[in-house]
């Protein structure tokens, strides 16, 4: 699951800085405010990738997937791009999960 979870949070970190450039030029935002919020969240992006087997990890995952979709309010192209990664977020999640249990099987057998 970690790396399903890593490669999509690693996509969204260039996804959520190409948005913050959109937002900067489209938007009356400062570009202080913008890069103070699309920084936090390209360091959330990163961060959690490292911490992915730790409790409340995937939880703060999904939290980062509404706040991508939220940020549509001020690039619109977010609300379809947020779409897309949540749902390989949850794709990431729920495969990685069954590829997981399949490989302690895997183990489990060859161990026996």
């Amino acid at each position: 699951m970690r790396t399903l979870c890593a490669s999509t949070l690693i996509g969204e970190f260039f996804v959520i800085g190409f948005a913050g450039l959109v937002a900067m030029r489209t938007s009356d935002l400062s570009a202080g405010l913008v890069w103070t919020v699309s920084g936090t969240a390209m360091v959330l992006c990163l961060a959690l990738a490292g911490v992915l087997s730790r409790p409340g990890a995937v939880g703060t995952g999904w939290a980062l997937q509404v706040a991508l979709i939220a940020s549509g309010v001020v690039v619109p192209m977010m609300f379809f791009l947020g779409a897309v990664f949540a749902g390989l977020w949850w794709a990431s999640v729920h495969y990685g999960r069954k590829i997981d249990e399949a490989k302690a099987r895997h183990a489990a057998n060859a161990a026996a």
